[in-house]
């Protein structure tokens, strides 16, 4: 018989059956709910297993590593199958701390290869896994999905395209657009991103396209501008509520915020007035547009880090958040035992200095939000300072490793801005109002979900025409 005869024989039946998307229920009832958990991260667990695909966006402190352990465990009791767990760099060590506090066997692999029931890596290393090897997968800080042209969206929805069991966890779902909740959607075999646009959006262009080609036109960035259809708003909000569960404090759930209540931010702006004229002018003025914020930015490069380090206190704990190598090595220069972790560190390098900050070993962390910004838990530190950026998922993570649920003392945050800032700050505001909207949203819509599903059941017998 030859090679091709020998393949197993795929029905036209069998093909669609793999290609459809249900939203429907497709897990079961948890079978481990420990005491360890609160009640409503119980119910949050409850919810995601009997799901199978499911996102937790929960503010940062509501404990989704415990969750994301449990809902693994329950995978592994239910299948006797291997689940793989994906983490930013450094929070892996983090999650296997806090299984063996819980009494949950969880270890990490570097290598692709299964370590035990539940493994742990980081997203650096997603490539040398085989999807074929777990039954699911949970991706902590799954915001790194809302970039839908990005390279590494595409490697984890194609990783997790056929498992059972999927689960995101996050705090910062959409920080910038609504749309962006679709890359969460397609990840999880619901609607795709472009199906989703479709259904419930329309842009300023009235094409299908988010990409670029169509620079020039409309905004600046060369992106169409995208707003819901005409009362597609309720719908939409409810379809993302099928699939996903949002919560600020457990109250969202309608439980007790004991215990879950924020000590108070102090958010401190000091503007540097810049002194030096652009390039090729002879005056100063205020810095407009990205380019001149840029310029005015170098040319306060010295004013603004000197300041920065001014503000670290010398005995407690504090982070330097920067964006620019050169900002890095000056302030490192400028605290004496300050250790900074930038893009030239290997991976290792980068996790020994992230775990050296958390257990104390390292007093002042100089590191940019791009690196460090997600996952993990700094309540022992209460300083940071910040330059800020047009990035408010970046500054809203990189706050929130110190002021979270957990923190006992005020948060202070140095705000070091130039008078070019200014555009920059309201697009900050602009945007944590719109990330607040959504939450109060979702919240609102949580009980009154819509599903859209595809499913290959037909209810209807066809018939046949008289003449054939």
């Amino acid at each position: 018989m030859s090679a091709i005869a020998s393949r197993s024989v795929t029905t036209y039946e069998q093909f669609l059956h793999r290609k459809a998307q249900d939203d429907s229920f497709s897990g079961f009832d948890p079978i481990f709910l420990p005491d360890f958990l609160f009640e409503f991260q119980k119910a949050l667990v409850g919810w995601s297993v009997r799901k199978g695909k499911a996102a937790i966006f929960a503010d940062c402190g509501l404990g989704k590593t415990p969750i994301q352990l449990v809902w693994a465990q329950n995978i592994v009791e239910k299948t006797n199958a291997n689940i793989l767990i994906v983490t930013p760099l450094a929070v892996g060590y983090q999650t296997i701390r806090e299984a063996e506090k819980f009494g949950i066997e969880c270890k990490r692999s570097v290598d692709g290869k299964p370590t035990g029931k539940i493994t742990v890596t980081n997203y650096e290393r997603l490539q040398h896994f085989s999807s074929a090897d777990f039954a699911g997968a949970v991706c902590d800080e799954s915001s790194i999905l809302k970039n839908f042209d990005g390279k590494r969206r595409a490697e984890i929805t194609e990783f997790m395209r056929t498992m059972k069991y999927r689960l995101l966890c996050t705090a910062t779902a959409a920080p910038n657009d609504y749309i962006e909740l679709g890359t969460s959607s397609e990840a999880l075999g619901n609607l795709g991103h472009m199906d989703m646009l479709t259904r419930f959006f329309r842009n300023e262009q009235n094409t299908i396209s988010p990409r670029r080609q169509y620079a020039g036109l409309g905004r600046g960035d060369g992106m169409p501008k995208w707003r819901f259809k005409h009362h597609a708003q309720e719908p939409f909000w409810r379809w993302v509520c099928s699939w996903a569960r949002a919560l600020r404090r457990p109250s969202d759930l309608g439980f007790d915020d004991d215990g879950f209540v924020l000590p108070d931010l102090v958010e401190r702006e000091t503007v540097i007035d810049n002194t030096k004229p652009l390039p090729g002018e002879l005056f100063v003025r205020p810095a407009v547009g990205l380019r001149e914020q840029r310029e005015e930015a170098r040319l306060t490069l010295h004013e603004r880090c000197e300041l920065a380090a001014h503000k670290v206190d010398h005995q407690d704990p504090s982070v330097v958040w920067c964006h620019l190598n050169v900002e890095g090595d000056l302030l490192e220069q400028l605290i004496p035992d300050a250790v900074q972790v930038s893009g030239s560190n290997s991976d290792d390098e980068k996790e020994e200095a992230l775990l050296g900050f958390s257990s104390g070993q390292i007093r002042v962390l100089i590191i940019k939000p791009k690196i460090g910004a997600f996952g993990l838990n700094w309540q022992h530190c209460a300083h940071m300072t910040f330059f800020p950026s047009h990035s408010y998922e970046q500054y809203y993570q990189g706050t929130r490793r110190c002021w979270r649920f957990g923190q006992t003392r005020p948060v202070v945050v140095d705000m070091i801005s130039t008078g070019g800032d200014i555009d920059v700050l309201h697009n900050l505001k602009r945007k944590a109002t719109q990330a607040d909207q959504m939450f109060t949203t979702l919240v609102s819509y949580m009980s009154n979900e819509l599903r859209i599903a595809r499913t290959s059941e037909f209810s209807i017998q066809e018939e046949m025409p008289a003449w054939l």
